[in-house]
């Protein structure tokens, strides 16, 4: 589960060679202790501070969706001229849809999206500095804070592994936490992107409220009765 992402129960049965009722019973305790999550015949490893998914896993899950979400966000730049793009296969269809036709300054932490970036006429991307992480290739610790702390952005687009009514916004590792708290403090605006799998789950470090969010977007399928529980916690859903 952790190098695949979501896995369909039955083909669990036939990758271990056990009956699909044996397979179940072995989920149920999983899920009890935290370590997995269950959704429509699928399940897939919960986040710690242990473990988190790698990018190629991250891929496979909920593609279609995450490509709503990136489109949608275009509606919310506004008139931003310089934007922080967060780490994440979430970010790189943010990037991939970034407007062409005039000026824009991205600030990442994300060398993927850097690279994709780069090659435009009208975009001048600033690469934050600092240790790359090697499970999703963005870049952490005291340098990358230290250079955001200098920085003026008008848009942060961020992401996280977990959002929860309880916790906020949570992702496993500290470093990447201080990186999401930097660019929401330097931004004058601030906006969520995550499928919907993110929501009612937490993660090991909160690094913002729910209400810190000019929207919070995701995609529909959250469900209506979860997006108002969401909602009424103090976060500005809008599904698409």
């Amino acid at each position: 589960m952790r190098s695949n992402g979501d896995i369909d129960v039955a083909q669990l049965a036939t990758l271990l060679t056990v009956s699909v009722e044996t397979v179940r019973r072995d989920l149920a305790a999983l899920e009890g202790q935290g370590l997995v999550r269950r959704s429509y015949g699928k399940v897939s490893a919960v986040e710690s501070g242990a473990f988190e998914t790698s990018l190629a896993a991250r891929e496979l899950i909920n593609p279609q969706e995450k490509i709503f979400i990136a489109d949608a966000i275009v509606e919310h730049l506004g008139t931003a001229q310089t934007i922080f793009l967060d780490e994440g296969v979430q970010m790189l269809f943010v990037a991939e849809r970034l407007p062409l036709e005039y000026p824009l300054t991205v600030v990442t932490s994300s060398l993927p999206i850097a690279t994709l970036l780069a090659g435009r006429v009208n975009t001048q991307v600033i690469m934050l500095g600092g240790r790359v992480r090697g499970n999703t290739l963005g870049v952490v610790d005291a340098w990358t804070v230290e250079l955001l702390g200098r920085l003026n952005i008008d848009l942060a687009i961020i992401g996280a592994n977990g959002v929860s009514i309880e916790s906020g916004m949570t992702t496993p590792d500290p470093s990447v936490a201080a990186i999401k708290s930097a660019a929401i403090r330097r931004a004058t605006r601030a906006v969520f992107v995550g499928a919907h799998h993110k929501f009612g789950r937490r993660t090991f470090v909160t690094f913002a409220q729910l209400n810190e969010f000019e929207v919070v977007l995701t995609g529909r399928e959250l469900g209506a009765s979860a997006a108002r529980r969401f909602s009424d916690a103090g976060a500005p859903i809008r599904l698409v």
